[in-house]
């Protein structure tokens, strides 16, 4: 251990968190993973070391894991059928702690990227894991 006691001795869990499609709370959600990834490069001048820094691009991506009943769902709205033809949509991701002190992050105008189902024999229930492609990520502070 390092020698700090525990803050508070709650960590966030699963059961924290409230993830939410176009303001819909969706419960048949068994996982989502949303990153963002940003160029910096060093730059040189006199000498070995650099001299400055530079940003460049951010890349957003998204995944996220449904059971099939719930894709069945959205894509039910989908004007022909198809989830990659859904209009851009916010997700939002709500960390609910006992202590009430909740941080929400925004995925921001989604789309989905693919569909695809694989079941095999013996499956008793199905998960999907649907590639999302956002614009960008609100990263949310604690209210």
């Amino acid at each position: 251990m390092n020698g700090i006691p525990l803050i508070n001795g709650v960590e966030y869990s699963w059961g924290d968190i409230v993830c939410a499609i176009n303001g819909n709370p969706v419960v048949g959600i068994t996982g989502i993973q949303y990153e963002d990834d940003q160029e910096v490069q060093n730059n040189y001048g006199a000498g070995r070391n650099p001299v400055s820094r530079s940003k460049g691009r951010i890349t957003p991506s998204a995944k996220i894991t449904l059971y099939v009943s719930e894709v069945l769902a959205i894509q039910s709205q989908a004007p022909t059928g198809r989830l990659q033809d859904i209009a851009p949509f916010d997700i939002t991701v709500s960390y609910i702690p006992e202590d009430g002190k909740i941080h929400t992050d925004k995925i921001r105008n989604c789309q989905f990227k693919k569909n695809s189902r694989d079941w095999k024999e013996g499956d008793m229930n199905h998960e999907v894991e649907l590639d999302l492609i956002p614009s960008h990520i609100d990263w949310g502070r604690l209210a």
